[in-house]
């Protein structure tokens, strides 16, 4: 697993061609409002928030460190954050309530329907290391961005979601890290480990859900949301990892792929418990009046998710690549 500093990514449009511009102190910053046209869930705004966003986590090759915290740059993420976040609360379908939110979540996708469904059933190696790739935008840093959340709790809320991110973490074993198992899998689908090296060809429906943890984690404000996007991703975790181990061992893809979505299964099975019990009854006996944050934050998940699910399945079902440029070919283990 590669621990190097990423390189900055192609640009995709003038928002992002000018907030790499900044970075590398070769242009102005855009105004910030360019953002106000921009179309929200687009390449173009989701990569330039991305890139600021990664200012925070491993930052990038050959920029100052110092720009993570440029007032300029700062005010022109609040604009693509403004974006964005009016979009998700405009076009997110909403539930009446938390107990809804959270029992929809309960509620398998028709079989067949959904990625993981595909990807056990008929799904090929060359799928799943499209998948593996785009993941790795957030599995290489899994549990990061649900960390911000950590200061900004305090009680049962807090003792629980550290407790989960301490799993997460690989409980005190450096090998156990869930972000170390990942870039394992990668080296068995022959794909590179290296952090970030596959931005480029993540198209902006996965950026959005990473951003998405990001937007939510620094923000205090948006706590709420937060441990509702944690939510979302433990209770859904499990079946969904089942199915993947299941696809790893159809098309023989290695038993470091197999042992990352076993290890999930069992893992995030217990992690919803205490997420539902304790996290989420921890915060609701502090701040009761966050719950429909919580419930925002479940249903915006949702919505980004099945925006990714639904392109995914056209382009494969297709016979085409989901990524924007395609994948090198497979790298030896022993590379």
């Amino acid at each position: 697993m590669n621990h190097h500093e990423p390189r900055l990514p192609g640009t995709r449009g003038p928002l992002s061609a000018a907030v790499t511009a900044h970075l590398t102190g070769t242009g102005p910053l855009p105004l910030p409002s360019g953002a106000e046209t921009a179309d929200p869930y687009g390449d173009d705004l989701q990569l330039a928030l991305y890139v600021c966003y990664e200012l925070h986590y491993r930052g990038f090759a050959g920029v100052d460190p110092g720009h993570e915290w440029d007032p300029e740059l700062l005010r022109v993420r609040a604009a693509l954050e403004r974006r964005f976040l009016s979009a998700l609360r405009a076009d997110t379908p909403g539930h009446d309530s938390l107990d809804e939110a959270l029992g929809a979540l309960l509620v398998e996708p028709v079989e067949g329907t959904g990625v993981t469904h595909h990807l056990r059933d008929e799904g090929e190696l060359w799928q799943l290391r499209e998948y593996a790739a785009l993941r790795s935008l957030y599995h290489l840093k899994e549990a990061d961005p649900h960390a911000w959340v950590l200061p900004r709790l305090w009680g049962r809320a807090k003792a629980a979601m550290a407790a989960v991110e301490f799993d997460e973490f690989g409980g005190g074993r450096a090998e156990r890290v869930h972000a170390r198992l990942f870039a394992d899998l990668m080296t068995d689908l022959g794909l590179d480990t290296a952090y970030g090296r596959y931005l480029d060809a993540g198209r902006a429906e996965m950026l959005a859900v990473v951003n998405l943890m990001s937007l939510f984690g620094l923000h205090r404000d948006l706590r709420g949301a937060l441990v509702g996007h944690f939510a979302d991703v433990e209770i859904t975790s499990s079946p969904g990892s089942r199915r993947l181990a299941e696809a790893m061992r159809r098309t023989g893809a290695g038993p470091a792929a197999e042992f990352f979505y076993d290890e999930h299964v069992e893992a995030d099975a217990v992690h919803e418990q205490v997420v539902r019990h304790d996290v989420i009854g921890g915060l609701l006996d502090e701040e009761p009046e966050l719950s429909a944050d919580i419930a925002f934050g479940i249903d915006a998940t949702e919505y980004l998710e099945d925006r990714l699910a639904r392109r995914l399945l056209t382009d494969w079902r297709a016979g085409r690549s989901a990524l924007r440029v395609p994948l090198d070919p497979v790298m030896s283990h022993t590379s």
